[in-house]
C-alpha cells in the first residue's frame, strides 16, 4: 500500500534530486561563461541528454573558449515565471522555461498547448520552432531564442477510474497542466483542478484528486505508476490530447557581446536541429516512462479514434476562443491556428 506523502515530504524528495551546478567548460579558461537557468532537478534529461552534450558540443566548438554553467531547480534565485525575465535583465544569460509560467502572454507560443494540437514530441516541437519563427518572432522582445519545443503528448493517470470515453471523466477531479486542457476537460464533465506538481502529487495520495494529465515521461519522478493505477492515452495515429510548450532564451546583450565566430558557434548549436533535439528526447522518456507504468502491473487504456475525433468536436470552442484571443492580440488568428495544423498534419 502506498504511504500519503506531506507536501514537506515531497519537497525533500525534490531537494534530495539537486545537485551542485554543473560546469561544462573550464570557466578559468573560457573567454565567455553562460550560465543557464532553469526550474527541473538536475536529474531531468534534458539537463542530462541535452543541455549537458550540448554545452560539451559549445565547448568543443568553440576550442574552450565557450563554457556553460547549469542551474537546475532556480538555484539562482526567483520563481519559474520569472525566467524569461531573469533573462532579459542580464540575472542570467540563458534560461529554459514553461510557455504556461506565463499565461497569455506568449500567444504564439502557446498555441500548440492547445488540446488536440500534440503528435510526437518531436514533430510538434519542429512546428513550434517553425510557428514561432514564421509568427512570433516579437512575442521575446530582449531575449534572442535560441529554440522551441514541447514535450509528448499528455495522458490520463488515475488512481481508480480507466478512461476510455467522456463518460468516463463524469465527476473526476482532475488536475490540469494549463487552462485551455482545463476547459476542455469541463466540457467532457471533468472537474478540473490546478495545483502545482508538488500540491498534486499530494492530492494524489491523500485522494484529494482522481488523477492528472501528464506525459509518462513524469511518471518515474513523481511516481505516478504508484499513486495512480489506471493510465489512458489517445490511439496510435491520433491527436495527443495535450502538450506544454518550452522556450530556450539567451539575453541578448550576453549574445551581443560575443565575438563574430563565437556568435556563430552559438548560431550554429541552436533554431531548428535544437528544438528537434529537445523534442526527440522527451519521446525518448515517455517510453521509459511508459515501461515503469507497465513494470508496475498499472493498466494501460487506448481512447479510441473515433472518441477522440467526438471530444476533438468538443475542443472546437477552446481552439475559436483561443483563435479571437490572437486576433485581440493583433496577430492573424486564423493564420496561425492553419499553419500550426498544417505542420502538424505534415
Amino acid at each position: 500500500m502506498t504511504r500519503p506523502l506531506t507536501r514537506r515530504g515531497m519537497l525533500a524528495t525534490f531537494g534530495a534530486a539537486l545537485a551542485a551546478p554543473a560546469l561544462v567548460g573550464r570557466a578559468d579558461a573560457a573567454e565567455v561563461t553562460l550560465r543557464l537557468h532553469h526550474f527541473m532537478p538536475a536529474t531531468t534529461t534534458t539537463q542530462t541528454k541535452v543541455f549537458e552534450p550540448w554545452a560539451a558540443e559549445l565547448a568543443e566548438a568553440s576550442g574552450g573558449r565557450i563554457a556553460v554553467q547549469i542551474y537546475p531547480a532556480m538555484q539562482l534565485g526567483g520563481k519559474p515565471p520569472q525566467l524569461v525575465d531573469q533573462t532579459r535583465n542580464g540575472i542570467v544569460d540563458i534560461a529554459w522555461t514553461l510557455t504556461v509560467y506565463t499565461p497569455d502572454r506568449y500567444l504564439v507560443a502557446e498555441t500548440l498547448s492547445l488540446p488536440f494540437m500534440a503528435t510526437t514530441a518531436e514533430q510538434t516541437s519542429v512546428a513550434m520552432q517553425t510557428l514561432m519563427d514564421e509568427f512570433g518572432q516579437g512575442e521575446y522582445a530582449g531575449v534572442r531564442p535560441l529554440a522551441f519545443h514541447t514535450h509528448a503528448s499528455g495522458k490520463f493517470h488515475m488512481r481508480r477510474t480507466a478512461i476510455t470515453g467522456a463518460a468516463d471523466l463524469r465527476g473526476q477531479r482532475v488536475r490540469s497542466p494549463n487552462k485551455s486542457t482545463g476547459d476542455l476537460l469541463a466540457a467532457l464533465g471533468a472537474e478540473p483542478v490546478f495545483f502545482p506538481v508538488t500540491e498534486m502529487v499530494v492530492g494524489l495520495s491523500n485522494g484529494v484528486i482522481d488523477g492528472c494529465c501528464l506525459p509518462y515521461e513524469a511518471v518515474p519522478a513523481l511516481k505516478l505508476h504508484e499513486l495512480t493505477r489506471e493510465h489512458s492515452a489517445a490511439a496510435s495515429g491520433a491527436r495527443g490530447l495535450y502538450t506544454n510548450t518550452f522556450a530556450l532564451v539567451m539575453n541578448q546583450r550576453s549574445y551581443d557581446r560575443m565575438p563574430d565566430d563565437l556568435r556563430g558557434v552559438i548560431d550554429a548549436a541552436t533554431g531548428p536541429a535544437l528544438s528537434q533535439r529537445l523534442g526527440r528526447n522527451f519521446d525518448v522518456s515517455e517510453e521509459v516512462g511508459r515501461k515503469v507504468v507497465e513494470d508496475a502491473g498499472n493498466a494501460i487504456h487506448e481512447i479510441a479514434a473515433d472518441e477522440i475525433a467526438r471530444w476533438r468536436e468538443m475542443a472546437i470552442p477552446v481552439h475559436a476562443a483561443w483563435q479571437a484571443k490572437l486576433d485581440a492580440a493583433g496577430l492573424d488568428g486564423a493564420a496561425i491556428m492553419a499553419r500550426a495544423n498544417a505542420l502538424l498534419d505534415g
